[in-house]
């Protein structure tokens, strides 16, 4: 989740996950996105095999939750207890989905409280393959894989490449991480939404303008909010392509990332995705200035030049107007520290865009190098929204949320 502090948020917030745990060694890595998803404010149910049982035990998974364990489909008193789970569940999600349990879900064998759920269910399901990779690797496993995907519908997450049980080395049946399984359970969790099969770009971070080859001009912009309005978009079903310019926060699972590093590459790869997209959120805090003259090499000490001579960087989002297809919905930001609405509101009407989301500076917990964000919200017909002080990303939710209605009308 891009290393934010988790809270009680959409989509999973209120929702009921089922999560069911077979019997591999990457089971004790499920505890934490159990925990997760209970952070996030969703209602956890665990199921264990009988196998799973062997790796980890229920009390860890209820001292996390807060609720109880399943893990028998003959329990006195609990008779229709795999009717009852599959009906309430929003989401089943199954990691990790051993090789066994994925033959005996393909068949449609019940011989379990888990494998009884999926049968049951109407929920969509996720299964999180995690195995040695020889066994990934083998025709019935891939065969069993591909019924479950094309004949019943069922999501595959994974699996990872990387080290596999002690004296296995390295390959495909790693279990996938955590935080990219809790990213499709939320996409899951989202279902149909406005944006669902829209094409969404989406800039973040700052842009870095060489003066030698070891300097550069930049600003403060950390990139979190572009990520996390790319990462939500993402969840409502749109196919994201993030261009972020340098930053340390690690790719959100789902949109397809451009790495770029000037003002003028982020033009490029803006002007290069926007022929087929349907919004562009231009959230990237892009260099107005830049070094009229790169040194070649690094300027010494001794050299050290009496001025710095500048130029205006492109701006993107003037520059590759002419690029928007018909219809694009354009989403701008404006980081100001004076007259901010008559600034923004300038912006909106300057560079043709449907939103302008504007924060001020000087305000604490809002700006760069946060997780929080304080914003307005201007739009064409002269209305000026403000919304609280709030995480960077409820503050994305609340952008898409104000970007669906435009999207449905084009």
């Amino acid at each position: 989740m891009g290393g934010a502090t988790l809270a009680p948020r959409r989509p999973w917030r209120g929702r009921r996950v089922l999560l069911g745990v077979s019997g591999g060694i990457a089971a004790y890595k499920v505890v934490q996105l159990a925990r997760d998803l209970t952070l996030l404010g969703a209602e956890v149910d665990v199921v264990l095999t009988r196998a799973a049982q062997a790796f980890v035990g229920a009390v860890t998974f209820e001292a996390l939750t807060g609720r109880p364990v399943r893990s028998e489909i003959l329990a006195p008193g609990w008779a229709l207890d795999h009717i009852r789970l599959a009906r309430e569940a929003d989401v089943v999600c199954v990691a990790p989905a051993t090789a066994d349990l994925l033959a005996r879900a393909a068949a449609g064998v019940a011989s379990d409280l888990l494998s009884a759920i999926l049968l049951a269910t109407t929920a969509p399901v996720l299964l999180c393959p995690a195995m040695n990779d020889r066994m990934y690797a083998n025709p019935a496993t891939q065969a069993n894989l591909a019924r479950l995907r094309e004949r019943r519908g069922y999501r595959l997450v994974g699996p990872a490449v990387g080290p596999l049980a002690y004296g296995e080395g390295d390959g495909p049946g790693r279990l996938e991480d955590t935080g990219v399984i809790l990213a499709h359970i939320g996409r899951a969790l989202e279902g149909e939404t406005a944006l669902s099969g829209r094409r969404v770009v989406v800039t973040a971070g700052p842009t870095r303008e060489p003066l030698d080859p070891v300097r550069f001009i930049s600003n403060r912009s950390s990139g979190r909010m572009g990520f996390e309005i790319a990462a939500a978009a993402w969840r409502r079903g749109a196919e994201v392509t993030l261009v972020a310019g340098p930053t340390a926060l690690p790719a959100p699972t789902g949109p397809a990332l451009v790495r770029v590093e000037t003002a003028a590459d982020m033009e490029s790869a803006v002007r290069a995705a926007l022929p087929d997209a349907d919004a562009l959120v231009m959230a990237a805090a892009v260099a107005d200035f830049r070094p009229a003259q790169r040194a070649p090499e690094k300027i010494k000490k001794e050299r050290t030049p009496a001025a710095l001579a500048l130029e205006r960087a492109p701006d993107v989002l003037r520059e590759t107007r002419d690029a928007r297809p018909a219809g694009l919905v354009v989403v701008g930001f404006a980081l100001e520290t004076e007259d901010v609405r008559a600034n923004a509101r300038r912006k909106l009407n300057e560079k043709d865009l449907d939103l302008v989301v504007v924060n001020d500076a000087t305000v604490p917990g809002a700006g760069f190098e946060v997780e929080t964000n304080q914003v307005t919200i201007l739009d064409r017909t002269g209305r000026e929204e403000d919304l609280p002080l709030m995480s960077k990303q409820d503050v994305a939710e609340a952008i898409l949320d104000r970007l669906a209605p435009l999207l449905a009308r084009r």
